[in-house]
């Protein structure tokens, strides 16, 4: 009865970590925004700011990969948080360019570094892909309550960087719950030697597709409001109304894939979503009135959230210990930051309808291998001897590459207790003498 309210604890902290740590990409859209009305810097500019923040992030991931648990969770995660109120507060607080930029890098590097502990601790949980989904739907009800707050409290750069910051500040309490240096999340040792990096060609492959995935993505939502003003003739309002039903839409998604879970596996939903996101792109870049803009837009931000939670349990069941989680939610900061400088660069070359046939292409192309490592690569090993074959083998063993020691593994269920070796009585061996010849016995 007690070990679910103390496995629930771990879970809260590790999505609310994860809330915080992913916002920042969420609200790169206001960031830069406000960056250039505030301090009036150029589009290109500004742009380039959120891409700094973002590479930040993505530093800290590549960085901390295979480190979480030799820090510890809570100590990293506090380091993360800290260097965000610090980072986002002092770039909230000054006017000066080169003191923003240096205070949104620092915040930066504190949000990668709060979502790397969080990945890496909910690759070790017994549902990733539940927890991703928990993370997801959580991110997008904060980011979703701010996009609808911020515009009524008034013009400046201060307030979403203050947002940011104020997220980390409420996020530092429950990171009591996260295991220190010396214990795992699931009441296991921290083992002594990291191990190899499991599955190294699938995660490798997986990385640099996520990458280009999120390039994609953020190539067009990095110009999708010039789209809606520019292309198809809708007023800001109309434009921010359309976002504002697009973001309820990626709850809704969020949520069909938590009660959808693993019914389906991850290659179905990772191929088709991907592909239909393809469809979402062409038709969002083409779009020239409210109907085609709203319905590319809205359902694009619908399917987005599914694929990535199934991405990121994908990543989470490549290693148990969360490494391939950070190094892939890293290449995905990496190509979130690339993609409004490359959706500026193509939209300006071939124009809108162009660039949405390069980037349909794009995710097209690496919709493919993604699939192939979901299908032949994805699945947590198995305990051992919590499923055995025929044989009477542990089935984690005999399906891995490689057997993996057991210190690697997620320990499921109440731990082993220790059983004493039982010694039998000693007894002298029998003699002949012991035995008698059974006779007939003399009756009167």
């Amino acid at each position: 009865m007690s070990a679910r309210p103390r496995a629930r604890g771990p879970l809260a902290a590790l999505v609310a970590l994860f809330t915080a740590g992913y916002l920042a990409p969420y609200l790169l859209p206001t960031v830069v925004g406000r960056l250039a009305a505030g301090l009036g810097l150029g589009p290109t500019q500004a742009g380039l700011t959120g891409s700094v923040l973002l590479l930040g992030s993505a530093s800290a991931g590549f960085t901390l990969a295979a480190r979480v648990e030799r820090i510890g969770p809570r100590r990293a995660a506090r380091l993360g948080l800290l260097a965000m109120a610090l980072g986002y507060g002092s770039a909230a607080a000054t006017g000066s360019v080169p003191l923003v930029v240096a205070g949104v890098v620092l915040g930066g590097f504190g949000s990668g570094t709060a979502t790397a502990v969080a990945a890496s601790g909910i690759a070790g949980q017994p549902d990733p892909q539940r927890a991703s989904t928990l993370g997801l739907l959580s991110v997008s009800a904060a980011a979703g309550a701010l996009y609808l707050t911020l515009p009524r409290l008034g013009g400046g750069h201060a307030l979403p960087l203050l947002a940011l910051a104020g997220a980390a500040v409420l996020v530092w309490p429950v990171t009591g719950r996260l295991p220190g240096a010396t214990r795992a999340y699931r009441g296991a040792p921290v083992p002594e030697a990291a191990g190899p990096l499991p599955y190294r060609r699938a995660g490798a492959v997986l990385a640099g597709c996520v990458l280009c995935w999120s390039l994609a993505q953020n190539a067009l939502w990095g110009v999708s409001g010039r789209i809606g003003t520019g292309q198809a003739g809708l007023s800001e309002v109309t434009v921010g109304a359309v976002f504002a039903v697009a973001l309820g839409a990626g709850l809704a998604g969020v949520t069909a894939a938590g009660a959808l879970g693993s019914r389906l596996g991850r290659a179905v939903p990772i191929g088709a979503g991907t592909a239909l996101i393809a469809c979402c792109v062409l038709l969002s870049a083409a779009a020239d009135g409210l109907a085609s803009f709203a319905t590319g837009e809205i359902l694009w931000n619908a399917v987005y959230p599914v694929v990535l939670s199934y991405l990121l349990g994908l990543a989470a069941s490549l290693d148990p210990r969360g490494r391939w989680a950070v190094l892939v939610g890293s290449a995905s900061s990496l190509g979130t930051a690339c993609g409004p400088l490359a959706g500026s660069v193509l939209s300006e070359t071939a124009g809108y309808p162009g660039m949405g046939a390069v980037l349909a292409g794009l995710l097209v192309l690496v919709a493919a291998p993604m699939t192939a490592v979901a299908r032949h690569a994805s699945g947590r090993p198995l305990v051992p001897g919590s499923v055995r074959r025929r044989g009477g083998a542990p089935a984690a063993f005999v399906a891995g590459a490689s057997p993996a020691p057991r210190a690697l593994l997620p320990q499921v269920g109440a731990p082993e207790q220790e059983i004493t070796p039982l010694t039998p009585p000693h007894h002298p061996a029998p003699t002949q003498s012991t035995y008698h010849l059974a006779r007939p016995t003399n009756t009167p």
